[in-house]
C-alpha cells in the first residue's frame, strides 16, 4: 500500500494534484481544502491511500492521517465508497463531520450528495463512538485564491469547471450551477477557481 507520498507538485487541478515521486508522476484524488493547501512548482507531503479495483488503482490524497484515517473509516459503513467518502470530506471537514456524528444530526449528514436519511442514520449508528472528539472550532474555507491553482481563467471556463467538479462530486447539475453562480456574483468575476469550488460547495453545504 502506497501510505504517502513526497515530491514536487507538478499540477493542481480542481479534483487532484499530480506529484512527481522519484521522476514518476502520480495523480492523487483529493479534496478542494487539500488540494488549496499545494503549490505547483513546491515540495509536498500527502498521506495517501490506495484503492484497487479489477480496473483501476486510484490514489486519494489527505492533508493528515487523521483525515486519512476517516476516509477509511467511513468506507466500512455500507454502501459508502471511496467516491463517497471522498465527497464527504469535501462537503465536511473532519471536524464538522466528527460533530454530525456525535451529534447525531442526520441534517448535516444529508448534505452530503449520496447520503440519505437511512444512509446517514447508518452512518451515525455504526461511526458514532468510533469518531473522536470534534474539535469545538471547525475552520471554514477561505474565502481568496489559492496560488496553487495558478492564474484566474475566463470566468465562463471556471464557471464550467467548478460546475463539473461539483457534479463529479454527487451535486445535481441545476443545484451546482445556482451554487456557482451566486458564488461567483458574491466574490466577483476575479474569483479564481478554487476559492469558487470552496465556497460553492459550503453554500451546497448545511450552512445552506
Amino acid at each position: 500500500m502506497i501510505s504517502s507520498v513526497r515530491g514536487e507538485v507538478l499540477s493542481v487541478g480542481l479534483d487532484h494534484a499530480v506529484v512527481e515521486v522519484g521522476g514518476v508522476g502520480m495523480a492523487v484524488q483529493a479534496t478542494p481544502t487539500t488540494l488549496a493547501g499545494l503549490r505547483r512548482g513546491q515540495a509536498a507531503r500527502l498521506e495517501t491511500a490506495l484503492i484497487v479495483r479489477e480496473d483501476s488503482l486510484t490514489l486519494f490524497g489527505f492533508a493528515d492521517a487523521a483525515e486519512r484515517e476517516l476516509f477509511g473509516l467511513l468506507q466500512t459503513v455500507t454502501g459508502v465508497g471511496p467516491r463517497l467518502a471522498l465527497a464527504t470530506l469535501a462537503v465536511l471537514d473532519p471536524a464538522a463531520l466528527s460533530r454530525a456524528l456525535a451529534d447525531g444530526n442526520l441534517t448535516t449528514l444529508m448534505s452530503v450528495p449520496g447520503i440519505g436519511r437511512k444512509g446517514a442514520e447508518r452512518l451515525v449508528v455504526e461511526l458514532r463512538d468510533k469518531v473522536a472528539p470534534p474539535d469545538p472550532v471547525a475552520d471554514l474555507p477561505a474565502g481568496a485564491d489559492e496560488a496553487g491553482f495558478g492564474s484566474v481563467v475566463a470566468t465562463g471556463t471556471m464557471r464550467d469547471q467548478v460546475v463539473e467538479a461539483l457534479v463529479g462530486l454527487g451535486f445535481a447539475a441545476k443545484p451546482a450551477e445556482k451554487a456557482v453562480d451566486e458564488t461567483v456574483g458574491a466574490l466577483g468575476e476575479t474569483a479564481g477557481s478554487s476559492a469558487v469550488l470552496r465556497a460553492a460547495l459550503h453554500r451546497l453545504g448545511p450552512n445552506r
